[in-house]
Parts: structure tokens; C-alpha cells; sequence
């Protein structure tokens, strides 16, 4: 589980019902840590004398579970590939522009076909107005 950076606001009215003053721009919103950041945390978490390594992760508000992961992902070379807020935001965006492209390139399909009925209808239409004329 991640800390949130806000806390809710309760009070109670005269009649002694709770009342939600949650204000929505304060809406609790999940750390996120950059690579570099989880790097230099790992690195001042294992400097620390082995009886301080939790109070530094209370201090710094992380869970040493967080750690551990870090820790394995480091060792295995995968910390930058798992830097995974970017990671997903740049993956959702190249699947949007995918699907995108997909939908305007079927849509170019249809236009050139439309285009070349219109252009038969054309010729067709001139080869009987011609062919009229000469009777």
C-alpha cells in the first residue's frame, strides 16, 4: 500500500451528523518516484546502519516493501524499464494514436473507392450523353 499526501476532513453538524468537508482539489493522490529518486533512495537506505534502515523509511514515508523491489529490479537491470507512470502514460498514448491512425486510413479507403465510383459513374454517364447526341 502507498501513503496518500492528504488527509479527509470530517465534522458534524448541530444534530450530530457526521458531514464530509472533503475539499476535491485535496484528493488523496499515490507517490510516484522517478527512477533517479528511487535510485539515491536505495542508495541512502542501505548507507544507514542496520539498526536505522526503518527509521529511515518512516522519515521517508516508503515501505520496505517498495524497497525490496526496487532493490531486485536494480540488481536485474530493470529499474529503468519499470519506471512505469511514463512507461504506461507513453504505451496508452502510442495505442490511441494507433487506433487512430488504423480509423483514418479506413477512412482514406473508403474515400478513394467513393472517389473512383464517382469517377466510373462519370464516364459512364458522358459515353450515353455522347452516344445520345449522335442519335
Amino acid at each position: 500500500m502507498t501513503p496518500t499526501n492528504a488527509a479527509e476532513v470530517v465534522s458534524r453538524d448541530q444534530d450530530g451528523d457526521v458531514q464530509d468537508n472533503t475539499d476535491p482539489a485535496a484528493r488523496p493522490t499515490r507517490r510516484t518516484f522517478s527512477t533517479e529518486e528511487k535510485l539515491a533512495l536505495l542508495a541512502a537506505y542501505e548507507a544507514c546502519d542496520p539498526g536505522k534502515k526503518g527509521e529511515f523509511a518512516r522519515r521517508e514515508g516508503i515501505y520496505s516493501s517498495q524497497l525490496t523491489e526496487w532493490r531486485r529490479a536494480r540488481d536485474a537491470g530493470t529499474l529503468a524499464a519499470r519506471d512505469s507512470n511514463s512507461s504506461r502514460r507513453d504505451r496508452r498514448e502510442f495505442d490511441k494514436l494507433e487506433q487512430k491512425n488504423k480509423r483514418l486510413e479506413a477512412e482514406l479507403e473508403r474515400t478513394r473507392l467513393a472517389l473512383d465510383i464517382v469517377g466510373k459513374a462519370h464516364a459512364l454517364l458522358e459515353k450515353l450523353s455522347e452516344s445520345a447526341d449522335n442519335e
